[in-house]
């Protein structure tokens, strides 16, 4: 079901200095939580965890967790990094349980960027990821934004792209229709043309 793999150690050793003891000792505090089981504190070596995220697809992929030899199927619920280093320093896990939904933040990959700014125009990315609800088997690895035909004045909102099948965008199924993505014109193009006119 996943070829991404992560092996942790159950944790017993709670509170602020155990974590800060465990990152002294290069290992990162970690929860995995959900299904019909209690959560479970754990420990992961900070080189393990730091390798398997250098991949992006990992933050929206299924990870089989192996916990003192057993395993399970989880996703990322969160990540907390340094806010300088940018180091994992936390990571919250949620069980996956067949046939159950589940949601995800999961990256936007736009496409076709080129096309506008051809046509002078700007490109600002509003959203870098998106938030779904779907069950693990159709988790997408990213959501594709095509740039392709945006005009400049052009704004693009969730409604706009094309959810994967059996995938829900978590904001529009809230009434929340989020701009993804804008093309404008130039923002030094007003004053330019007010020079020529002097």
């Amino acid at each position: 079901m996943t070829d991404f793999i992560l092996n942790a150690q159950a944790r017993t050793d709670l509170g602020k200095g155990a974590s800060r003891r465990l990152r002294h000792a290069m290992s990162i505090p970690a929860v995995v939580y959900g299904g019909d089981k209690e959560a479970q504190s754990l420990t992961i070596a900070a080189k393990e965890i730091a390798k398997l995220f250098e991949n992006e697809a990992a933050y929206s992929h299924v990870i089989e967790l192996n916990v003192d030899g057993v395993k399970q199927n989880v996703i990322v619920k969160a990540m907390q990094r340094h806010p300088a280093k940018q180091f994992i320093m936390h990571a919250d896990f949620i069980r996956v349980v067949a046939g159950q939904k589940l949601t995800a933040v999961v990256p936007v990959h736009f496409i076709n960027e080129e096309a506008p700014v051809k046509k002078g125009g700007e490109i600002s990315h509003v959203e870098s990821q998106i938030e779904v609800s779907c069950e693990a088997k159709d988790l997408p690895e990213f959501i594709e934004v095509d740039l392709g035909n945006a005009e400049i004045g052009t704004i693009i909102h969730l409604s706009d792209l094309k959810a994967p099948k059996g995938v829900e965008f978590v904001a529009l199924a809230h009434g929340d229709d989020k701009a993804v993505a804008n093309v404008h014109a130039p923002r030094v193009a007003p004053e330019a043309e007010e020079g020529a006119a002097e």
